[in-house]
């Protein structure tokens, strides 16, 4: 035999190449910049190799924390940064120039990357040493997450300043993280995710190229800092192959369409949060296996391998994760990068014909959606296009849940359990103090008093001249951070300039869905109220607050729809008055509030008090969420009918629900 056939055996002391392991996040941020730097500083001492920022929801749309509709939301999920002082706190003791940070920030991300800036700029860190990610990706806002403020067209102009800025200020940057992660969240298939997150990307590059403030030779630069930022869900062959697809298509796509010569600048780089749609309340302690495997679909294939993962605590299906959670999930992580062979080994999956088959089907697909939205116009012209097919692939989705054709261990089969001792008692989530949100309107009030007013009102004049004349807001954005200028006058001047937006629900235009026994039954019993009523049950489904999760609104919406109801959904942010306004103009028979964001308790007591106060008092309110058993009781004790949280996925079984709370009151007028 011949020596030749076999590989000469490394000698037993030779330690094998290790790959550089993926960056360690874990997306957070609550209550206070106090409490969050606390968290941040904690998490890196455990092994935290990066920051992953989670704001507030009136942070991520421009308010200050006393604006009308920040009441309830202060602090709940994210932290609030009114201003460079918050900013300060926040990142107190944490080196800029030595952090790689990730910041989920899109409608204001020119704003908060600005307050970063200047908080670096006072600690003495060169902007050209900065390393991180701000997510401003509004497009996918507008399909499914919601914190959009501005319309399409200045939406992307706001991008391409801060892309500009930053490949030539801040050159380790990455200024946009163009997301299909959240396209995942609102039900989008894998192909989906593929097309509409690459035509996203497309459209930002074809702005920036039409702007023509980026010289020709810079541009495969420019293309080299556009990254993603991707959601792994269950079918981890499917999802390994789908990044895969990704790697491939955007090399095609921007060697073809942009004639980027340096294969660098054409790599897939790519940060992932594996599926949270997929976690469950029910047996909540199976989500660790379901984050697990969700994992394994991003670091496997090295070819494929994520730059940066976080990954979800097991428990946020049930409220807001504590510290041991995220803890718990971060030595996820590190196991796998460090006690096992995973690193020291090439592609494991080059050469498998099955996954060469399923990239190839995945990529022709996506081709063919895309083809389909730029025959449209491009990503903005097909937004009522792409939010419509999402809508529909997550009643398919939840279809399958409801009928048992999807399998969910522990929700609708497998559903004898042991009680859980990890998540029963009073500490097994985390909960904000709402005395928080008065202490971050006080800090506010003192900060605005104590500033230059001068120097503020010069420095959004300023702004406002860049804005109004299509020069780069970036420079005047980092000097209104200086001198001390709020969120949301910063969001509230570009406002004034370029309008506000409301993005299409989808749910008009969804597709009907497929008959079955019992979605027949309750259209009888629905279709019998209201012909005792003499007109049909008109359901009014409403979001208070700043919320822009609007899946499960939409669905319910269109399950209504679908079973006979005349439904009213005007879409996300909501003032409490314009709801309870809305009701008594049309006459509702029900109210349904949506509120994922953890204000459920202050938002609807803020409802229900106003509708007793118009004379509606007597129309049943029911509200779905995550909200915790004792506020769900808290809830009733306000006068809500009824309560749901996602272990009640049997939608017709809602349906049903409110056909009985019409029928009741009905019976008793």
């Amino acid at each position: 035999m011949s020596n030749q056939s076999t590989p000469p055996a490394r000698p037993h002391t030779e330690q094998p190449r290790l790959d550089k392991p993926w960056i360690f996040r874990t997306y957070a941020g609550h209550s206070t910049a106090a409490k969050s730097n606390e968290l941040y500083r904690g998490n890196l001492a455990k092994g935290q190799t990066g920051l992953s920022i989670a704001f507030d929801l009136p942070t991520q749309t421009g308010y200050d924390s006393d604006h009308e509709l920040a009441r309830g939301e202060v602090g709940k999920v994210g932290v609030p940064v009114s201003h460079i002082g918050d900013m300060r706190t926040l990142l107190h003791g944490i080196p800029l120039d030595q952090m790689n940070t990730s910041m989920t920030i899109n409608a204001t991300a020119a704003w908060l990357l600005s307050l970063y800036i200047a908080t670096a700029d006072e600690q003495g860190a060169a902007r050209t040493k900065l390393t991180g990610t701000i997510q401003n990706d509004i497009i996918k806002e507008y399909l499914s997450r919601g914190t959009y403020v501005y319309p399409p067209a200045p939406s992307l102009r706001l991008i391409k300043d801060t892309i500009v800025f930053s490949y030539q200020h801040v050159p380790k940057w990455n200024p946009t993280n163009v997301c299909s992660y959240h396209l995942q969240e609102a039900g989008a298939t894998p192909v989906q995710e593929l097309a509409f997150a690459l035509a996203t990307a497309i459209a930002v590059l074809d702005t920036v190229k039409a702007s023509g403030e980026v010289a020709p030779e810079d541009f495969g630069t420019v293309v080299g800092r556009v990254s993603f930022f991707v959601n792994a869900g269950l079918k981890f062959v499917t999802e390994i192959c789908k990044m895969r697809a990704f790697n491939e298509l955007w090399d095609e796509i921007t060697r073809e369409r942009y004639g980027v010569t340096d294969a660098k600048n054409r790599l897939f780089r790519y940060g992932v949060q594996v599926n949270s749609l997929g976690l469950t309340e029910q047996q909540a302690e199976n989500n660790v296996y379901r984050i697990l495997l969700e994992m394994l679909a991003v670091t496997l294939s090295k070819n494929a391998r994520a730059r940066a993962v976080q990954l979800p605590a097991w428990n946020e299906a049930l409220g807001l994760p504590r510290p041991w959670d995220q803890q718990w999930s971060l030595r996820m992580q590190q196991v796998l990068a460090y006690e096992t062979d995973l690193l020291q080994y090439g592609d494991i999956f080059d050469g498998s014909t099955e996954i060469a088959r399923k990239v190839a089907e995945l990529k022709e697909q996506a081709k063919a959606e895309l083809a389909t939205i730029e025959g449209m116009g491009g990503a903005v012209a097909s937004i009522d296009y792409m939010k419509r097919r999402l809508v529909e692939s997550n009643t398919a989705r939840l279809s399958g849940i409801e009928t048992g054709e999807h399998v969910v261990v522990g929700v609708n089969k497998y559903i004898e359990t042991e009680a859980s001792p990890l998540s029963a008692g009073e500490g097994s989530i985390m909960v904000v103090d709402p005395a928080e949100e008065a202490g971050q309107i006080e800090r506010l009030k003192a900060w605005r008093s104590a500033r230059d007013a001068k120097a503020v009102t010069a420095a959004l004049a300023a702004l406002e001249s860049a804005a109004k004349e299509g020069r780069n807001v970036m420079e005047p954005s980092i000097a209104c951070a200086k001198v001390g200028v709020t969120t949301g006058e910063w969001g509230g001047l570009l406002r004034t300039i370029f309008g506000e937006y409301r993005a299409p629900t989808g749910v008009s235009q969804s597709a009907v869905a497929r008959d079955s026994t019992a979605l027949e039954a309750v259209r009888k019993s629905a279709d019998a109220v209201s012909a005792k009523l003499g007109r049909r049950i008109k359901f009014l489904v409403g979001k208070p607050g700043l919320d822009g999760h609007s899946n499960g609104a939409e669905q319910i919406a269109v399950r209504a729809r679908d079973c006979g109801m005349d439904v009213l959904y005007e879409g996300i942010r909501l003032t409490p008055a314009q709801i309870v306004r809305a009701a008594l103009d049309e006459s509702v028979h029900v109210v349904g509030l949506s509120i994922l964001s953890g204000s459920h308790v202050p938002l609807v007591r803020d409802v229900m008090e106003r509708m007793r106060a118009a004379g509606i008092g007597d129309i049943p309110v029911i509200v779905g969420g995550i909200i915790p058993p004792e506020d769900a009781r808290t809830l009733k004790g306000f006068g809500v009918a009824a309560v749901y949280t996602p272990k009640d996925f049997q939608l017709n079984d809602i349906m049903a629900d409110i056909v009985r709370l019409v029928a009741a009151e009905q019976r008793e007028a």
